[in-house]
């Protein structure tokens, strides 16, 4: 694939990540080869830290530090030799603007996971945000506003295989395990998850297995994978992922809802956007039909995450976990 091509595929994801659409076309613009890409981003995130630098006020450098973060966070979506550096330096980045911007936000961690919970104190109930397979803590800038927004703390993280864990860890199919983990730490009144991408998987699964999870929302979430329909790059991606080809099979095989879904019994949002054709990914109806409490929302012009949709599907969902776990 080129350059232009890879670019504008993830034109949409850039937005909803909180990237500036100005700067992505105009860094994007300039490479020449896809092979360029980790080394353009990195060197834009590392402008946003010296913005930071000579920032007058400490809400300015946590803004641009915020941008920074989502800048190292995409120089890991293609090729870079430096992926497990750029990792490192968005959760860093991140970690410094939260300290600027919210004074409250706490990291918390354990094994298999690690992230930040943001929000009030007192809240009613948290919502874990679950990433996919190249996707990190540091990405769903929208989402995660939208649920503060509604009064509720939001916990995003990352798990084996993701974000600043990638470089340590591979991708599981029993995520519940990590979840159940997580919700030992947290301890919420309430616990909703919402899953983007593969994440969408591992919260059904986790919603299944998990009896603390009060409510979920998946977002462009697998059904099933068929590992020889897969294109080649999701393949070469889950093949990193997982350690090498054997395991990654081994993964793709063992995604597959059709027994969990019926075990799922609290209430569950399926959202799905009608261009995101993937070779191999059966998509969300199914996992909706199957659910005891499914609901099902298609979003006909929607691609990959929904980027290009967002008015058709963020607020929507974000006020039914937040009405679902009132």
């Amino acid at each position: 694939m080129s350059a232009a091509d890879f670019a504008a595929a993830n034109l949409s994801r850039a937005i909803g990540a909180g990237l500036d659409p100005h700067e992505y076309l105009r860094v994007t613009g300039g490479l020449t080869d896809l092979d360029q890409w980790g080394e353009a981003f990195m060197r834009s995130a590392r402008e946003h830290v010296a913005r930071a630098g000579r920032a007058g006020t400490a809400i300015s450098a946590g803004e641009h530090l915020q941008a920074a973060a989502r800048w190292f966070h995409f120089a890991t979506l293609g090729p870079n030799r430096e992926s497990a550096l750029a990792a490192a330096e968005a959760d860093a980045a991140m970690g410094r603007a939260l300290a600027s911007l919210e004074p409250r936000a706490r990291r918390i961690e354990g094994p298999g996971f690690t992230g930040r919970l943001r929000g009030p104190a007192e809240a009613a109930a948290t919502v874990v945000v679950v990433p996919g397979l190249d996707s990190g803590k540091e990405e769903f800038h929208d989402l995660v506003a939208a649920l503060l927004r509604r009064g509720l703390a939001v916990f995003a993280m990352d798990g084996p295989g993701q974000g600043a864990l990638a470089a340590t860890s591979t991708v599981r199919a029993d995520y519940h395990r990590v979840i159940g983990r997580v919700l030992d730490a947290l301890r919420p009144r309430k616990a909703g998850l919402v899953g983007l991408s593969l994440g969408g998987y591992y919260v059904a699964e986790s919603a299944a297995l998990e009896s603390r999870v009060a409510a979920a929302v998946t977002v462009s979430g697998p059904f099933q994978l068929r590992w020889g329909l897969l294109p080649p790059p999701v393949r070469e991606l889950l093949s990193r992922r997982a350690g090498g080809e054997e395991p990654a099979r081994r993964f793709a095989g063992q995604v597959d809802l059709s027994a969990l879904a019926p075990r799922i019994t609290c209430p569950l949002l399926v959202v799905d956007g009608g261009q995101d054709v993937i070779p191999g990914v059966t998509g969300g109806e199914p996992l909706a039909r199957l659910a005891p409490h499914g609901r099902y929302l298609s979003v006909p012009h929607g691609d990959h995450l929904l980027g290009n949709a967002r008015p058709d599907w963020l607020a929507t969902a974000a006020d039914w976990i937040a009405a679902a776990l009132a």
